[in-house]
């Protein structure tokens, strides 16, 4: 009888184990050569406590299969240090993978100058959603909610808004930090504006393109090549709309800094007269990079 009870709270942990597996995948890197002189062995237990409170936390109550995990990687590169207290740069990245291909879409690659933070070998990251535990933490559970909105906003209209939300908080409870990034004044492209752009109404339109070109355009691309890019125009339509009400938006800068070169090889093959609408269309909402895009019409690469 012990035997059968044993072998059913195996299979019962097994079992869940698989229900509530962890929602990201997340690689990380810690790059220390600038303080080359310090004990290395720092650096190693504090990208090992990076890797774990990403990937061991359970950051939503969905349930998600271990090949459904979101393929994300951050990159710190630590600029100087004294004691435990440390300057940084963490640069964030996550993909999203294509229906019925091999390839992977980025969804965010972007640098954040702003993290100083302390840490002290061996001590645990503690994150929580309520409140501000330490300026290293909440900047990571910042970007693991980003990542979690952009990836659900790809498969559901407006999907990621609860993880925004989330986002949101953290930059609420960080209001009195001395540490730069969280809030409005000091700069008009850091954290704070981030996710202001994302939930703020008037820029809704960014929200609608980020399903449109992924669910409608992109994971249609196996079946039929033509409708994606027809799908692809119509929501590069949506990204105009936003440009006309904020030039130079924060978030429409990160967003073609992620997909310009992916919308370019998108039209690499496609009729003159959808290239010079695809032209058009991104050379209004990018006007920085207009010579690649008339490149993109030339056929040059």
């Amino acid at each position: 009888m012990r035997y059968l009870e044993l072998l059913f709270i195996i299979f019962l942990s097994t079992l869940l184990g698989k229900a509530y597996s962890q929602e990201l995948n997340c690689q990380v890197s810690i790059n220390h050569s600038q303080i080359s002189s310090q004990d290395v062995r720092v650096f190693q237990t504090l990208q090992k406590s990076i890797y774990e409170l990403m990937n061991n936390r359970r950051w939503t109550d969905k349930i998600f299969k271990p090949e459904e995990k979101i393929e994300c990687s951050i990159f710190i590169n630590i600029k100087s240090g004294t004691g435990d207290m440390y300057s940084a740069s963490i640069q964030v990245q996550s993909r999203r993978p294509i229906f019925n291909t091999s390839y992977n879409s980025v969804m965010i690659n972007h640098i954040d100058n702003d993290l100083d933070f302390e840490y002290l070998e061996y001590s645990a990251l503690d994150f929580q959603t309520t409140s501000f535990q330490s300026n290293l933490t909440s900047v990571l559970g910042y970007y693991a909610y980003i990542i979690l909105g952009l990836d659900f906003d790809s498969y559901e209209n407006h999907g990621g808004t609860p993880y925004f939300n989330l986002a949101q908080q953290v930059v609420n409870n960080a209001q009195n930090a001395k540490e730069l990034g969280w809030k409005s004044f000091e700069s008009q492209k850091n954290r704070y504006w981030l996710i202001e752009n994302i939930l703020n109404g008037s820029y809704d339109e960014y929200r609608n393109f980020m399903y449109s070109y992924h669910r409608l355009a992109l994971d249609q691309m196996y079946e039929n090549v033509s409708k994606g890019r027809t799908e692809t125009l119509k929501s590069l339509q949506m990204l105009t709309k936003v440009y006309r009400a904020r030039p130079g938006l924060y978030i429409l800068n990160l967003l073609l800094e992620a997909k310009k070169d992916e919308i370019i090889g998108v039209f690499s093959d496609a009729p003159a007269n959808e290239k010079t609408t695809a032209k058009n269309y991104l050379i209004e909402i990018d006007p920085a990079h207009s010579s690649d895009y008339q490149k993109m019409v030339d056929g040059k690469k």
